[in-house]
């Protein structure tokens, strides 16, 4: 039996990695996350380099080893930032791409950044709905790890990489990883901002996922986009004291980390 849906983990270069001990903890816990789910029609595919050290694997997720170099571009520093983007696009797309060509026959895919955490809800509602085109996440968490605190992001993704589950057709998969050209890599796998807009404009748009269906985890030493704590990001901020009204609907957005959101994002303690 093929899986409903399968998740893809890109895990970059170790030596593109500034603590390589934080990634190995924090994507122990996202694997944790994807394994937590309600229905068991699923498999989780990471894609890492070959003699990378990873944390202990849960029962459904498999590894696909790349021979891919780091990614000469990986920190922006004093870089031209399209040259930037696009390296990381491209370093990211071609190890999704990877996984997603060993990933055989799957109905939905949904690609994973390596410190996110997915609710435990997630196949078994594309289980009911397969046929769909497949979701976007409107609505998904911000979370600094360490702080009790969410804040619910009402434009989630356009945010964070973990947004976007899509019917495997509708990728229209290259035969071969030496097949597909960079623009397809960067755009369609390397990045989340695109791929919403190109499948609306080829009649397969993607539905709002009706509930909060993930955690973007900010404010570490190993986040890519250098974010900051939520705090900081949405809240502390000079000219939100002349605008009340949307400083009450920023506050009105935070969320306590809950007993029931620990056990549908985290799982078991």
């Amino acid at each position: 039996m093929h899986p409903v849906l399968t998740f893809v983990i890109p895990v970059r270069h170790p030596d593109n990695a500034r603590d390589w001990n934080e990634l190995k903890s924090y994507l122990g816990v996202t694997l944790g996350s994807i394994a937590n789910q309600a229905e068991s029609d699923w498999r989780a595919i990471v894609v890492a380099n070959r003699g990378s050290d990873l944390p202990a694997l849960p029962p459904g997720v498999e590894v696909v080893w790349v021979d891919f170099p780091p990614n000469p571009l990986h920190e922006q520093g004093a870089q031209d930032r399209t040259a930037f983007q696009d390296a990381v696009r491209l370093d990211k797309g071609r190890r999704i791409l990877a996984g997603m060509l060993a990933a055989d026959k799957t109905e939905y895919m949904m690609l994973v950044d390596d410190d996110d955490l997915i609710s435990s809800g997630l196949t078994g509602f594309v289980k009911q709905q397969r046929g769909a085109n497949g979701w976007f996440v409107r609505h998904g968490y911000v979370w600094t790890p360490g702080n009790s605190l969410l804040y619910r992001h009402p434009d989630f993704s356009r945010l964070c990489g973990t947004s976007h589950i899509i019917r495997t057709d509708l990728f229209s998969l290259p035969a071969s990883m030496h097949s597909a050209t960079d623009t397809y890599v960067k755009n369609m796998l390397g990045s989340h901002v695109f791929i919403t807009k190109y499948l609306t404009e080829q009649g397969t748009p993607l539905a709002p996922l009706p509930f909060a269906g993930a955690i973007y985890r900010t404010g570490h030493s190993g986040s890519h986009s250098r974010s900051k704590n939520i705090l900081s990001t949405y809240l502390l901020h000079r000219w939100l004291l002349a605008s009340p009204k949307e400083l009450a609907r920023r506050v009105c957005r935070l969320r306590l980390l809950s007993g029931s959101l620990q056990r549908e994002f985290f799982g078991p303690a």
